[in-house]
């Protein structure tokens, strides 16, 4: 349900942090594909140290942080007013509680097991798994951990402890079952040294096309590239004229493969049912096997062989987790109502060993305290906005954007009232838990800052006409390429204008074109729209006539080159049919924008001491109080944190 919250991009760029129903399953979907992928261990495993100064339990071989006193009371200050541990704490929990919990049941599974074997991972095998982890990408230590932190949003600690350690725990609870046979090396060798078979690919979903697409290719066998192009719904091959990687032993389907070493060079396969696609192969080139001398044999065979083993221990190692898991009395009580009245205080039973809402909610804060901090900051800035205005946010305002979402995605009665009860069951999956979070981190900061902007938005008549234009009025269908620097573009402008047909310019934009769109698609783009935000190539577009060539519009750092095919007809023109419907969509766009600006504003003016993060920012309102009392904090510094 990703961009279904209430108040679009601008909220989510205001706070995005606390918009569970949209980053939280992107989040976990990046985990899982970073264990699945990189590592090849089931996902959810959690092992955390406890922070510097945080008690401990002596009840497992695992000890879980306890929330105490000894940890820092007050989060954050924002324009003197304090955000509390447990405040944070709570707000983490309603947010992050089922995924954690299930994360320190899984360790408390695993940890176990690994006390009963008596298997012990030491922070040396922690810090050469990462290590290898890092070398299998061309890493440095630092820079892998930078780029998780970066574009996974995994911090290097909840890596280490969440990822690593039950990555390890798990083979090697997993590694005295598994061993590497004569018959497996074989295999491996085959399929990295062996033969193999340079092919290209068609793949349709229709039973009744491919048997006439592999008549017309097995008729003319020459023609099967411009029939990958035309006719194939694999996008990815049907780009480059059906080419796919050669085919190789023992990586895929086993059928597949079969057929693909049967064939002679040149010919064309049967239709090969796969799932619910057909599949055609052309032979091109059988590649002969690899030669590997007798003095290199051993390290090969020494590296195929942990090849295997990993293999066989990651798939090894996800059985054993299901059997523990089978295996273990869990009880799990966050969330069940009759359990809590009989386990007050208790999120889980796991074997005998209890896990506390109290351990619960620290491990939140420890996992996704920054992240929900800073959501609660915004909130704060908005709530106290809204009392200096004498305003409020009430039930019936929370009501009408609700009403306002659904009415924007479609969601409508018979009748063309928008249908409540449908939306929210679409964008909270039918939960009535996330339900509440939709409406407290998306909806509420819609209304808020909608009271705050207030009546300043207004439609303009020239709105309406620019907007009436963009919307109904013609186009300019083009062909498009986008070149990366000028010496290039200008190579490449010249050919188009030697060669001044459309064919020529789609193999150039196939051949040169940056933008993924454009290179696949042989330069065909949509449309070009006027005040559709890129008004240099808008000027330009508009100016062309068929077959006409553009000259070099640089746009940034970019250069891109346009042919002209064409106009469009416009799809309204009568501009009183749509004049209300355009309104409405003229007024919700700069009401967004105004929305953006005024929260922006509120952001930067206010004073915040984020003790979690260790950054204060003085704000306008501190540096005003600041200048008054003579103590003048050039904008833009941070200054200095100062504990409480």
């Amino acid at each position: 349900m990703a961009g279904k919250d209430a108040s679009s991009a601008h909220v989510r760029k205001l706070n995005r942090s606390v918009f569970v129903p949209s980053w939280k399953s992107i989040h976990r979907l990046a985990i899982y594909c970073l264990l699945t992928t990189l590592l090849g261990v089931p996902m959810a495993f959690a092992q955390s140290k406890p922070p510097a100064g945080l008690p401990t339990t002596t009840a497992g071989p695992d000890p879980v942080p306890i929330a105490g006193k000894a940890t820092m009371p007050i989060m954050a200050v924002v324009n003197g007013e304090e955000i509390l541990r447990e405040n944070l704490a709570q707000e983490c929990l309603r947010r992050y509680g089922e995924e954690v919990l299930e994360n320190l049941i899984n360790r408390q599974v695993i940890a176990l097991a690994c006390q009963a074997r008596n298997v012990v991972i030491t922070e040396q095998d922690l810090d050469a798994e990462i290590r290898n982890v890092a070398e299998r990408f061309g890493l440095t230590v630092d820079r892998w951990l930078a780029v998780l932190q970066s574009e996974r949003n995994v911090d290097p600690m909840q890596y280490r402890t969440d990822i690593i350690w039950p990555t390890l725990a798990l083979r090697r609870l997993a590694s005295t079952q598994v061993t590497v046979s004569d018959e497996e090396f074989r295999q491996a060798f085959e399929s990295e040294y062996g033969p193999r078979i340079k092919a290209r690919l068609i793949a349709v979903s229709s039973r009744e096309k491919a048997d006439r697409l592999r008549q017309m290719a097995q008729n003319d066998p020459e023609s099967f590239p411009q029939l990958a192009k035309d006719h194939s719904e694999d996008r990815a091959t049907a780009s480059v004229y059906g080419v796919i990687p050669p085919i190789r032993m023992h990586v895929g389907d086993a059928n597949i493969e079969q057929i693909a070493f049967s064939l002679k060079e040149g010919e064309v396969s049967p239709v090969i049912p796969v799932g619910n696609q057909y599949l055609i192969l052309l032979c091109e080139q059988h590649i002969a096997r690899t030669f590997v001398s007798a003095e290199n044999m051993p390290t090969i065979e020494k590296q195929l062989r942990e090849q295997v083993l990993d293999h066989k221990m990651r798939v090894e190692a996800a059985s054993l987790f299901q059997d523990l898991q089978s295996n273990s009395q869990i009880v799990k009580i966050l969330g069940d109502a009759e359990l809590q009245k009989r386990h007050p205080g208790l999120a889980a039973i796991v074997n005998g060993r209890q896990i506390s809402i109290a351990q619960l909610a620290e491990q939140c804060v420890v996992r996704h305290g920054g992240e929900v901090l800073d959501g609660e900051i915004n909130r704060r800035i908005l709530q106290q906005e809204l009392r200096r205005k004498n305003q409020a946010v009430e039930e019936r305002d929370i009501d009408l954007e609700v009403a306002r979402a659904a009415d924007s995605y479609g969601y409508l009665k018979p009748d063309g009232r928008p249908d409540i009860e449908a939306w929210l069951n679409d964008v909270t999956q039918g939960d009535p838990s996330t339900i509440e979070l939709y409406v407290r981190d998306a909806v509420w900061p819609s209304v808020a800052l909608k009271k705050l902007v207030g009546e300043r938005v207004q439609v303009t008549s020239e709105d309406m006409q620019r907007g009436f234009e963009s919307n109904y009025g013609e186009r300019v269908e083009v062909l498009a390429m986008v070149l990366g620097n000028h010496r290039q573009a200008q190579s490449v402008w010249e050919m188009a204008r030697n060669n001044p047909t459309d064919q020529f310019f789609g193999e150039l934009a196939h051949q040169y074109s940056i933008e993924p769109t454009s290179r696949s698609n042989f330069g065909k783009v949509p449309p070009i729209r006027k005040h559709g935000g890129q008004p240099v190539v808008e000027r330009e577009a508009f100016k062309l006539k068929p077959g006409e060539l553009s000259g070099i519009i640089a746009i940034g750092d970019q250069f891109v080159i346009l042919r002209c095919l064409g106009r469009t007809q416009p799809v309204v023109t009568d501009f009183d049919l749509v004049k209300d419907e355009l309104h409405k969509e003229l007024h919700e766009k700069k009401l967004r924008v105004a929305m953006a600006q005024e929260f922006d504003r509120l952001r930067e003016s206010a004073q915040i001491d984020n003790f979690l993060a260790g950054t204060s920012q003085l704000g306008s309102r501190g540096r005003a109080t600041a200048t008054q009392a003579g103590h003048v904090q050039p904008a833009g510094q941070r200054a200095p944190v100062v504990r409480r």
